[in-house]
This record gives structure tokens, C-alpha cells and sequence, in this order.
């Protein structure tokens, strides 16, 4: 049996360079008006007064809201949350990111078009270039200007402001973590420390950069929402629609002149939707992933047609089949309120009210029980038999405490060193205890592991007859798990 050998011919491929980012103009973005503009400045003003106002106010002889690393100790006005407390953390961003997908799945991207922090700062930072290089127009003629003293001064201004924006930023993300007094009083003595000085530098030039120069670069190509946003759309989501079947086909037209007697759409292509679009975009041409749903457009549009004397709302939120169907406002809406959104809704109420629970019955106080690793258990006088323990008390408040220690479990046994411990504001304390059994006690249950429970109670311990003959209850109690050992 033979066998034939086939050549294989390859043409030779000569390689080519492809590019994964393709370099675009400048996006210089009109201004806009309208209800929208309104809603996004309100919430610019919001945020940011909230953000930069936080860290100068006081509660109790201490900033309001500081999270103190080096103490291990999160303050949020009156609640002070221990390493221990991080749960509520993971509670926070579940609730986060059941909210996101809720307001995903009712109308698009809100959080991206309205509260993003990239969106709000690329609006800040917009303003301040408005003021000092004008209008749409003005910036682009200014672009492509020579340099002159007049063009310096503009553009140095601005700069000048964007970087005290971005350095004040970062002081305020510091102010944080380094109670915000402590922190300017270091800076006017030129003593920040290496990581504050870093992260003060890191996050003000990431907010100059961000907001200054990549702006709808970040939504674009850095932003991993806008890959999976489909993910969480379906034909019943409100998102910014263009009335394709009204505005087409487009053509400019005289002021008050109806449509359809020249044979064409509301539309009168003046473009000033993608003018206006901040990631620059034409929301004519369909749902795009780019488009971060700030509405802009609509606003935009909205004046054009009170120009034109048309009604309102060839771009406007709308569902893919209330456009396609043709449906009213109502048939519209009742759609949108669909199973999928009630489950959303009532998964964020369930799991927002148990945080909110868990948060209002957090325990004031915390205990952890260690054995202690270097005093083994032993017998000690008249045949007793003691085992030493660490015990952790924890004060979540900011009085001082008094905690009284005991332990039951086991018949006979006692604490012979230590029984109420005093503990600071919000502070830590470890103290030895050793408890022991009588011997007759060892003898009963035998050498071994057996079990042991510690009380703590928080306040006075109940040993005197309050009002009307009943003892005075605690103020807290818990009770923690441990082991006692016999040695044989």
C-alpha cells in the first residue's frame, strides 16, 4: 500500500496592524436647557454638597463621618460600626446592586446619565470651560486658533481652576479617613503623610484627567456597565427613543408650516440632538451602547419643536414596542410596571427593610472568648481544676461602659480574678479570666472537653432589689460559647 504526500502551499500574509482604539475628534458638546438639564444639575448640586460637605460637620466632638483605619472604627453620625460589622457593608452594596438593576430594567441607564460620578464632574468641569472659552462655537474656533496671549489665558485659567477642583477632591476623599482639621492643619505645615499625600494626588489628577480630558472616553472604553447594560434591557424598558415613523422623512421646513403638507417628517435634521450629546452620538440612528441616557437630546429636541410649533417629544423615554406599536402613554406605562419589575422591587424592599432592621438592633457592644494559648489548664488549690481565658469587650458606643463578666454552664463554676471591667468610648479592651470547678465537679464529669457558656451584661449587674421589689434589668447581655477542659 502506497501513500501519496500532498504539498501544502502558503502564500505569505504580510502583517497587519490593527487598532483596538480608534482616535476621534474632540467632542465639543452644545449647551442645553430643559427639564432634564434642570433634573441632572440638581443632582450635580446634591452630590456634591453632600460629598464635600460631610467631613466639616460634627457629632459629638468628632467629625460626623470618618472611617479611622488605624482605629479599626467607622463613624456615620450617631453609629459607630466595628471591623466585626462589615455584613452591613456586604448589605450596602447588595441593596446597590439591586437598585441598579431596578432602575436598568425601568428606564435604562439613569445612574449613568444623572448621578455617575463621571457624569457629574465632566458637567462640573464643562461649566468652568463655558466660562472661560464660551459656548460650542467659541471653544471650537478657539481649538483652531494660533496661540496668543489672550488664548493662553483662557486656556491657562481654566486649567487653574480644574486643578484646584481635582486637589480639593482629593483632600475631601482624605478628609475621610484623617479627620479633616487634622488634615488641613497638616497640610499647612507641609507634614502630610506618604500614603495621604499619595491618595490626595492619586484621586485629584484621576478627577482632572476623567472629567477634563477623557470624559466620554471613560463611558466608552473604561466603563464595563455599558458592555452588560443589555443584559438587564428588554423591549419593555423605557430608553431615549427617536419617533422614527414622526420624524421621517427629514427636511428643514418655514416655522409653523405643518409637516405633512410639504410630505415630510417633524424632523428638521438640525442636528442639535448630536450637539448636544456628550458622547456624541446620533440617537437618530437607533439604541446605541454609548449613550448614557442623560436625556440631553430630548431637552434639546423638546425646544426645537416648541420653535417649530409641533408637539413635543419625537425623542422622549419610551419602550422599543410602545414605539413599534404605536401604543398610548397608558398602554405604555402599564407594560413597564411587568413581573420582572415586581420582582426586583419587592427582592430591594425585603432585602432593604432587614438591613434597616439589622442596622436599628445592632448590638452595642461585642465579645469575643479566646483560650488562653499559654496557661494550659491545671489543678490548683483543694483539688479545683481552672482554665484561663482572653476575653475581648468591644464598646460600639461612645459613653464608657461598664461590663460584668460570669459564667455558667457548669455546676460550681466561678470566676476568681476578674467580675466587672470598665471599658472607654468606642473602645477595645482584653482582659485575662480564669474560671474554675470544685473538684467534686472534675470528679462527676471526668476528663475532657466540655462546654461553657460566658455572660456578659452590659450595665450594673441585677443584685439589689429595684422600685416595687424587682431587680433592675441590664442594659445588654450576651451570651458567648467556650470550653472548659479537665485534664486527666
Amino acid at each position: 500500500m502506497s501513500t501519496r504526500v500532498i504539498p501544502i502551499v502558503t502564500e505569505a500574509v504580510s502583517p497587519q496592524l490593527v487598532s483596538l482604539y480608534v482616535s476621534e475628534e474632540k467632542i465639543q458638546a452644545r449647551t442645553v436647557h430643559g427639564w432634564f438639564a434642570a433634573w441632572r444639575w440638581a443632582l450635580v448640586w446634591l452630590t456634591q454638597i453632600l460629598f464635600y460637605g460631610l467631613p466639616w460637620l460634627q457629632w459629638n466632638g468628632r467629625q460626623a463621618v470618618l472611617f479611622d483605619l488605624a482605629a479599626r472604627r467607622f463613624y456615620i453620625f450617631g453609629m459607630v460600626l466595628l471591623p466585626q460589622d462589615v455584613i452591613f457593608l456586604a448589605g450596602l452594596l447588595i441593596i446597590s446592586a439591586y437598585s441598579l438593576f431596578l432602575f436598568t430594567a425601568v428606564a435604562g441607564r439613569l445612574w449613568c446619565g444623572f448621578a455617575c460620578p463621571q457624569t457629574v464632574y465632566t458637567e462640573i468641569f464643562m461649566w468652568v470651560e463655558r466660562r472661560f472659552e464660551g459656548d460650542r462655537q467659541a471653544r471650537i474656533k478657539l481649538d483652531a486658533a494660533p496661540w496668543s496671549p489672550a488664548k493662553l489665558a483662557r486656556r491657562g485659567g481654566k486649567q487653574a481652576v480644574w486643578l484646584a477642583i481635582g486637589l480639593w477632591t482629593g483632600i475631601t476623599l482624605v478628609a475621610y479617613f484623617t479627620p479633616t482639621r487634622i488634615l488641613l492643619a497638616e497640610g499647612a505645615n507641609l507634614g502630610i503623610g506618604p500614603w495621604e499625600g499619595f491618595w490626595i494626588l492619586f484621586y485629584g489628577f484621576a478627577t482632572y484627567g476623567n472629567a477634563g480630558y477623557m470624559r466620554e472616553q471613560v463611558c466608552k472604553y473604561m466603563c464595563p456597565y455599558a458592555r452588560f447594560q443589555s443584559a438587564m434591557f428588554d423591549r419593555d424598558t423605557l430608553i431615549i427613543s427617536y419617533d422614527a415613523a414622526r420624524g421621517e422623512p427629514r427636511g428643514s421646513r418655514g416655522r409653523g408650516v405643518d409637516a405633512a403638507s410639504v410630505s415630510k417628517g417633524d424632523c428638521i435634521d438640525c442636528t442639535l440632538c448630536v450637539q448636544v450629546c456628550p458622547t456624541g452620538i446620533d440617537i437618530r440612528k437607533g439604541l446605541q451602547y454609548e449613550c448614557i441616557g442623560c436625556a440631553a437630546c430630548i431637552d434639546a429636541c423638546d425646544g426645537v419643536m416648541d420653535k417649530m410649533r409641533s408637539p413635543r417629544g419625537l425623542i422622549r423615554y419610551a419602550t422599543q414596542n410602545s414605539i413599534e406599536n404605536r401604543w398610548s402613554s397608558r398602554q405604555m406605562w402599564k407594560r413597564v410596571a411587568r413581573p420582572r419589575i415586581l420582582v426586583y422591587g419587592v427582592v430591594l424592599v425585603a432585602i432593604a427593610s432587614a438591613f434597616l432592621v439589622s442596622l436599628a438592633m445592632r448590638p452595642s457592644f461585642r465579645a469575643d472568648i479566646v483560650r488562653d494559648r499559654g496557661a494550659l489548664a491545671r489543678e490548683v488549690d483543694a483539688g479545683r481544676i481552672e482554665n484561663v481565658y482572653r476575653v475581648q469587650l468591644m464598646n460600639a458606643t461612645e459613653q464608657a461602659q461598664r461590663f460584668h463578666i460570669g459564667v455558667e454552664g457548669l455546676r460550681g463554676a466561678v470566676l476568681t480574678n476578674w467580675s466587672d471591667v470598665d471599658v472607654g468610648p468606642t473602645e477595645s479592651r482584653w482582659v485575662a479570666v480564669a474560671v474554675q470547678i470544685p473538684a467534686d465537679t472534675a470528679r462527676e464529669l471526668g476528663s475532657g472537653v466540655h462546654p461553657l457558656h460566658f455572660q456578659i451584661v452590659l450595665g450594673a449587674p441585677a443584685l439589689a432589689e429595684g422600685a416595687g421589689g424587682a431587680a433592675p434589668r441590664p442594659l445588654a447581655e450576651r451570651r458567648e460559647k467556650s470550653t472548659f477542659i479537665i485534664p486527666h
